[in-house]
């Protein structure tokens, strides 16, 4: 199996990359972004979001895959950068999986368009019933930019898929953290003030209102369950939640860092809320369809998350 992933030098690229070469005679991976992408790995240098669909389509063609990931995509920024980052570019790329279908690798049975794995985000979503879980397939909700312009890609995934150029899965990505999250997330925004705390012997950190409920999944889990989406049988319904099935007060996982790094100090709730979230105070993800499609379950607990987040921020910032 020839595996391209898209966006590998992210934090959930890197993570992907490597579950998939975990296994080498069964997958060969070549890693694409903006950056270097992922070390020992084939790598490219492609942009989906300012890439050409020429450039898309010569890639595929030349790299020969049986299967594209698609990790890249923007959580924050500007309405019409995030549709750039996640919409269009997610177009173009399902367009262009067509050449790649005419010159896939011998491994692939002969008339499998190749397969599209797609993050997604539970940002689609939008409010949901507090207590219970978010339902699969998404209803497409229109509250929130993130939401807005990562909804998409579960539509002409689905449609491609339908008209037999692409088999496509869309996995919606819940809250991912763990190693290497970025500032962007509200654990790795809380990661680096601790580090500045410790190291500058300050007595607190500064965040939003943390009050509300989110179902945390380590980007570990995430990898996981992209090689299960890899692999797996094409399902008639494409898109899987990812998650890890369980809301938990975001100050508990904040909480919890906290002790990871031995931070006694004050954890102030005054800055203004995230504008991601506006209205969300509740959100886990039913996991029953996902189990039943990609045989694949959460491994990881919050705690366990949490400890490795931290120690991975302390190793590579020293």
């Amino acid at each position: 199996m020839r595996v391209l992933v898209l966006g590998a030098p992210a934090f959930r690229g890197e993570q992907v990359c490597g579950a998939l070469t975990a296994d080498e005679p069964a997958t060969q991976a070549t890693a694409a972004g903006r950056r270097s992408p992922t070390a020992g790995l084939p790598r490219v240098q492609h942009d989906l979001a300012t890439g050409t669909p020429a450039q898309l389509a010569e890639l595929l063609a030349a790299t020969r895959v049986d299967a594209v990931v698609n990790c890249a995509g923007r959580l924050s920024g500007t309405v019409v950068g995030l549709a750039r980052a996640n919409t269009i570019a997610v177009a173009a790329l399902i367009e262009g999986d067509e050449p790649a279908g005419e010159q896939r690798s011998h491994r692939s049975p002969p008339g499998r368009p190749p397969r599209l794995v797609t993050l997604g985000s539970a940002a689609e979503y939008g409010v949901v019933e507090r207590g219970g879980p978010a339902p699969e397939p998404a209803r497409a909700p229109r509250e929130r930019p993130c939401g807005v312009t990562k909804a998409p890609p579960t539509r002409p995934d689905e449609g491609a898929a339908a008209a037999g150029r692409v088999d496509g899965i869309v996995l919606r990505l819940f809250n991912p953290i763990g190693p290497g999250v970025p500032v962007q997330n509200v654990a790795g925004r809380a990661v680096q003030q601790i580090r500045d705390a410790l190291a500058e012997g300050g007595d607190r950190i500064h965040l939003g209102p943390l009050g509300a409920y989110r179902d945390f999944v380590d980007v570990r889990d995430v990898a996981s369950a992209v090689v299960a989406a890899v692999f797996a049988d094409a399902p008639s319904e494409v898109v899987c939640n990812v998650g890890s099935g369980v809301a938990v007060p975001t100050r508990e996982l904040i909480r919890l860092l906290a002790g990871a790094a031995d931070f006694a100090g004050a954890i102030m709730e005054a800055d203004p809320p995230s504008a991601k979230s506006p209205g969300v105070d509740w959100i886990a993800a039913d996991l029953a369809h996902t189990a039943a499609v990609l045989r694949w379950a959460p491994r990881f607990d919050l705690a366990v998350s949490a400890q490795a987040t931290w120690v991975h921020a302390a190793v590579t910032n020293g």
